[in-house]
């Protein structure tokens, strides 16, 4: 009975050391995975999207003095006047993020609807109509931000341009006629906005610009001759919401 025990007991203790081995095994050919966490937002890589919004037009033409007086204004008058107009468009740009500090390069093409008409009342009600409109406008800029996270506060700064039409009829006095002129008109422009990026993908934001642009010269005929002057889009600002779809960039995962 003695012996039969002694059997049993060394049998156990073979079959619990066996246990012990493989588990042990088991430890060095396995370990825990790490949790997964999403990768950090970034701001670098390419992006193409649509803004729409409101701007509004300073719209400035004086007489210089060159050639006949085919609109009742004598050289050094002229006209001012302020327009809004609902505004849109696309942008296409590129971002790079060192840190906190993102740099980029984008442009824009917009269409406006800011236009308007001035009547001299010279002699008469009705004398000579003048009307005006800024229908295109485009950018080239610089921009240059900081980021939390997912959101990016940025400024930027570099070229703008219009096309800006101005024409005329006169239908009393003397200088009679009508007659009209389209110029592309250059500029600068500075701006300031936000954006938020909602996936790592698309990006919403808010944006303010203001850009000024320098003179042509627009010849408007009539039957007594030609009618120069000098005019401009003394000043263009919009405001507008964006909306940015961006490329995929190298993602930074942190563990």
């Amino acid at each position: 009975m003695r012996n039969k025990l002694i059997a049993a007991f060394a049998c156990t203790t073979a079959l619990v050391s066996t246990g012990a081995a493989s588990a042990a095994d088991l430890g060095a050919r396995y370990t825990k995975a790490p949790a997964y966490v999403e990768p950090l937002f970034t701001w670098t890589g390419f992006y193409v999207g649509g803004h729409i919004g409101g701007a509004w037009t300073n719209e400035q033409f004086i007489n210089n003095g060159t050639g006949a007086p085919f609109g009742d204004l004598v050289p050094g008058e002229g006209f001012r006047q302020r327009k809004s107009g609902i505004m849109g468009g696309a942008q296409i740009g590129y971002n790079w993020q060192a840190n906190n500090y993102v740099f980029g390069m984008e442009g824009t093409i917009s269409g406006l609807d800011n236009k308007g008409t001035i009547t001299n009342t010279v002699f008469g009600a009705g004398d000579d109509v003048f009307s005006w409109r800024a229908n295109v406008l485009a950018t080239v800029v610089g921009r240059a931000g900081f980021a939390v996270q997912n959101n990016l506060f940025y400024i930027k700064g570099g070229y703008a341009g219009v096309n800006n039409r101005l024409s005329v009829t006169d239908t009393a006095g003397v200088a009679t006629g009508s007659g009209g002129q389209t110029h592309w008109a250059n500029g600068w422009t500075v701006g300031a906005g936000w954006e938020y990026g909602v996936t790592r993908n698309w990006i919403v934001g808010l944006e303010y610009n203001y850009a000024a642009f320098g003179s042509q010269t627009y010849q408007l005929g009539g039957t007594a001759g030609n009618y120069t002057f000098d005019a401009k889009p003394r000043d263009i600002q919009w405001a507008v919401v964006r909306a940015s779809y961006k490329f995929d960039a190298p993602t930074i995962a942190r563990y």
